[in-house]
């Protein structure tokens, strides 16, 4: 059990490694060399030049020499909150913008539940002292006498805790209200106010039936002209083109390999660079490496070619999928909003991604697969979960060595060294479950991946889903259960079995020492990791020493990397769980997580202005799923606080928090009215309203033109395409970029489920649209 001393230990060295990484950031977000580490979003929007001349000479170019901008090193945290939110929108997004709303949020929530838990519950929990009359059966430390463990059972002083669930429930039901209420006028409004998108007017339809007297593509644009006359425009089916795509990936990567042996030429002309023929270049015959590649690529270039002619010619390789374009936005949101045909299996319609957002790689699955896919999933998510509860478990008995002490005195010599018993209990507990913790995202990633979900922003949020319930079944309840084992193992052991039920009652509230430190761990030092960004630095410094040859080249070396949304969301999550549990039951542990909310909101918005460039814009579609969840630790805060009282034998008290939970969920069930359809369908009449303003304004808009290539697989486009795409097609075929176009930059596409490389043959051959 983590004492006082140990906490402070924790905080101290949390506190000096958040203070090291803010330092090593100022300094290097400083250097010229690192400025497109640092500030990449600018650079792709075309809004920051290279930063190496603001000296005389080479020197300069590689260090900033004005000693007066060290001394201001501290400038970035005021310049993170100068952009008003309507300006950050329009520079990041609206997925951005509500993302740092969820850090606000907590703080909106969790500094008011602190000053009220601190002048009352604090008072209440301290002058009573059951723990000091307990202290031969538990192992306790002084923070749990702040909390409610330390209130004799059956006391009246419960009655203190009763009232105060009602008024935190009350506060953060209307906190959460008031917050759903202006993020979906938010989104409503980002919704009108956005100019044109092909989204808006296409829909994705799955599940196209076999026809024996037409081709797929006869067949959709047969039933469509049919069902949807005056509005359907064109369709553009999808090709099983995953084999073509790992080819042009392949060529990506021997391009790569070949730059950085060209360089290493340029370096050293007098040498040719060698490497070995077999694998890795680890055993084979040697050869001039330059030449090697030039031949592996020029073989790949014919094989992409082949496979390319034949994705093309070959009925087989189109899906029973496909983008069904109309001429209005009203067109489109009837049909992806109503059911196409009467049997509800087939001709499947959603709205269609962004085209940015298509994870093209899922949309060859077959579509009942996707069931079997999904339930493989579920089953492995099970017993990924279960088996995760061994290193959980390690990871409690790193924070309960008491427990273990009494159990193995032998180990005592070592535990009981001050200084290696503060760390044991104080640091390493929170930084190995964060270490056990790194690849599980990853892991999450690929899962749902393979579930087959066909949009990046519902791949990215089906991950946070499965993440969040691994965070609330391992890491909260996990550490709950283990560390209670551990922790009580003597009085487990020695004690009637009917008095078990009390033990843990009351140990309970004693884990959020273990909380604590892993907050501080996470919370602190990891959110003052994140600004740092070690890892693009060094990738961006190998890259620009090894593969970079022209300015094109760096901008491709640059990765400003996204907001993370399938570990951010969850790992937010999490916060408002422990707050919320132990608001009431060991107030102080809130003064750490307002800390983390107010520390990660300006970090990240420091992010999200100058770093993070979003692939995709779902327009705060994940928003539903997070108040969802906070309702739902509010909701198990509420029932362990129940089962609580119950062991304390608060008779009188107990009975009045049923009623709680219930008003908790119906709250969640109006806010679910009220709010939710803004995020699920598109309503006709704002449909209609856009459309008419449009043909007004825009007679001339060759709509169909516009839609043209906007869900064509990438790896069909030329580069024509790509510089063409979004714009707007007049009735003369120039192109007018859009404002969307003009003001937001996506990253280079480098991912696995896009790719680009020159097409052989024209669109037309294989896009069909309507004549």
């Amino acid at each position: 059990m983590a004492t006082l001393g140990d906490i402070t230990v924790s905080a101290v060295i949390n506190l000096l490694a958040s203070f090291a990484f803010l330092v090593a950031f100022a300094f290097l977000r400083l250097q010229p060399v690192n400025d497109r580490v640092y500030f990449p979003k600018w650079y792709l929007k075309g809004e920051r030049q290279s930063s190496g001349n603001r000296g005389r000479g080479i020197v300069s170019k590689f260090v900033n020499l004005d000693y007066r901008e060290y001394v201001r090193f501290l400038s970035w945290m005021p310049q993170a909150l100068k952009m008003p939110e309507d300006e950050l929108i329009d520079h990041a997004g609206l997925d951005s913008v509500v993302y740092l709303r969820i850090y606000l949020l907590g703080l909106k929530i969790f500094v008011p539940l602190a000053i009220l838990a601190f002048a009352v519950l604090v008072p209440v929990n301290v002058t009573d002292g059951t723990l000091v009359n307990l202290k031969k059966d538990l192992v306790f430390s002084d923070i749990d006498k702040l909390s409610i463990s330390n209130v004799k059972t059956g006391s009246q002083r419960f009655w203190a805790h009763l009232a105060m669930a009602y008024v935190f429930a009350t506060w953060t039901c209307f906190v959460l209200y008031t917050e759903y209420d202006k993020v979906a006028s938010m989104r409503i409004r980002f919704l009108a106010s956005q100019q044109r998108r092909a989204d808006q007017f296409t829909v994705l339809v799955r599940n196209v039936p076999p026809d024996s007297h037409e081709s797929t593509t006869e067949h959709i644009e047969h039933f469509f002209r049919v069902n949807h006359p005056d509005h359907y425009l064109s369709h553009q089916v999808v090709y099983d083109a995953n084999k073509l795509a790992k080819f042009v990936k392949h060529k990506e990567g021997l391009k790569n390999w070949l730059d950085y042996y060209q360089n290493k030429h340029i370096r050293h002309p007098d040498k040719r660079p060698t490497r070995k023929k077999g694998f890795l270049g680890l055993w084979g015959q040697r050869v001039d490496a330059i030449e090697f590649y030039v031949a592996r690529i020029d073989a790949l270039a014919k094989q992409i070619t082949a496979e390319r002619a034949r994705v093309l010619k070959d009925p087989k390789s189109i899906m029973p999928v496909a983008f069904v374009s109309f001429n209005t936005r009203w067109g489109a949101a009837v049909c992806a909003q109503t059911q196409q045909s009467k049997n509800p299996t087939i001709w499947l319609t959603e709205w269609a991604p962004e085209p940015c957002d298509v994870y093209w790689r899922n949309l060859s699955i077959p579509f009942v697969a996707l069931a079997i896919r999904r339930l493989m999933m579920a089953v492995a998510l099970f017993f990924l979960v279960f088996f995760f509860m061994i290193p959980i478990a390690f990871v409690q008995s790193l924070a309960n060595l008491e427990g273990i002490e009494k159990v193995a005195p032998f180990l005592r010599p070592v535990i009981e060294v001050k200084v290696i018993k503060s760390f044991l209990q104080g640091f390493l507990p929170g930084l190995a479950l964060k270490i056990f913790l790194i690849v599980l995202p990853t892991i999450l990633m690929i899962m749902s991946r393979i579930e087959g979900h066909q949009a990046l922003s519902v791949l990215e949020r089906r991950a946070a889903a499965k993440y969040y319930y691994f965070m609330l079944v391992n890491v909260f309840l996990g550490s709950i259960i283990a560390g209670t084992a551990f922790q009580q193992l003597h009085s487990f052991l020695h004690q009637s079995p009917t008095q078990i039920p009390k033990t843990i009652g009351v140990s309970i509230p004693m884990k959020a020492t273990f909380f604590i430190t892993y907050i501080m761990v996470d919370g602190w030092a990891g959110i003052a990791g994140e600004i740092l960004r070690l890892k693009p630095l060094i990738i961006y410094h190998l890259k620009n020493m090894l593969l970079v040859k022209t300015e094109k080249d760096r901008a491709k070396a640059m990765d400003p990397g996204s907001v993370g949304f399938p570990e951010a969301l969850p790992q937010l999550q999490l916060y408002f769980l422990l707050g919320l549990v132990y608001a009431i039951i060991t107030p102080i542990l809130l003064p750490f997580v307002i800390i983390f909310f107010g520390f990660a909101y300006l970090v990240y918005r420091h992010q999200v202005i100058n770093v993070y460039n979003q692939e995709y814009e779902s327009v705060a579609a994940f928003w539903p799923h997070v108040h969802g969840r906070i309702i739902a630790a509010m909701v198990i805060s509420q029932l362990l606080l129940l089962g609580l009282l119950s062991t304390k034998e608060a008779a009188n008290s107990t009975p009045l928090l049923l009623a709680l939970p219930v008003l908790t969920i119906w709250f969640h069930k109006y806010c679910k009215t009220r709010f939710e359809p803004a995020f699920r369908r598109y309503p006709l009449e704002e449909a209609m309203a856009k459309d008419t303003l449009e043909r007004a304004t825009e007679a001339n808009l060759n709509i169909r033109r516009y839609l043209k290539n906007a869900y064509l697989h990438p790896i069909f486009k030329t580069e024509e395409d790509d510089d063409n795409e979004m714009g707007e097609w007049r009735d003369d075929d120039s192109v007018v970029p859009t404002k969307r176009q003009q003001s937001q930059v996506h990253t280079p596409v480098t991912s696995e489920h896009s790719y680009h490389a020159s097409p052989v043959y024209e669109a037309e051959e294989y896009y069909h649209y309507d004549v």
